[in-house]
């Protein structure tokens, strides 16, 4: 394997980190009292001439734990209607994140990575909720790093000068429907697709692989 091949593999890419794109929605801001309504997650691979693509989606409404504050500007926001309706079938946080830690491990370990990173669009608010919907449900194998992330606001930013995602996908030429806009399935595949170009433009421009600098020749000096 060349050099450039070694550099080509995720587990080089990203300093060892496996990175999955999350997208949450939510009855509120406040990840201690607020109900997780959804989730979905987006695996990441990359093909033999370092391009990052999107990989494996998982997705699940879920249920409000018990005792969960619902604020209605947040359920007029997402456009769920009635986070108890039947219809939606929605199942508990706990069932969630295990199935989407599963995944995570299991191609985290494919890719030989250390550890997962979480990728998303203003990152601290999903991966607080993820956090905290598995403290409480106990969950103790999570495979994210407990504070670092990857927010594709901030990169957006420095990359197309644009912040919200919807701008930042138009800037980078990907289509974006806001009918669609604030479900977990669809804000996760646009941000995941967002990163991507983002990741793989940067390589585009030389920016990647970085090779090492060459040894000075004491010889010469």
């Amino acid at each position: 394997m060349t050099e450039v091949e070694q550099h080509n593999l995720l587990k080089n890419r990203f300093r060892g980190y496996f990175p999955v794109v999350i997208d949450v929605e939510t009855a509120g801001f406040n990840a201690k009292t607020d109900a997780l309504l959804e989730i979905c997650a987006v695996t990441l691979a990359m093909d033999e001439q370092g391009n990052l693509k999107p990989a494996t989606t998982i997705h699940f409404h879920v249920t409000p734990f018990e005792g969960a504050n619902i604020e209605k500007e947040a359920l007029e926001f997402n456009g769920i209607r009635d986070p108890f309706s039947p219809l939606r079938g929605a199942v508990t946080e706990g069932v969630a994140l295990k199935e989407i830690f599963k995944l995570v491990r299991k191609e985290q370990k494919q890719h030989d990575c250390q550890r997962a990173i979480m990728v998303a669009h203003n990152a601290h608010f999903d991966h607080s909720f993820v956090m905290e919907a598995a403290a409480r449900t106990k969950l103790k194998r999570i495979p994210f790093h407990p504070f670092c992330t990857f927010d594709t606001a901030a990169i957006s930013g420095l990359a197309l000068g644009q912040t919200v995602l919807a701008k930042a996908c138009k800037t980078a030429g990907m289509d974006f429907d806001g009918k669609e806009a604030h479900s977990a399935l669809y804000d996760t595949e646009k941000t995941a697709e967002l990163f991507c170009r983002i990741v793989n433009k940067w390589k585009d421009l030389g920016g990647w692989p970085v090779m090492p600098e060459p040894e000075n020749d004491t010889n010469n000096n």
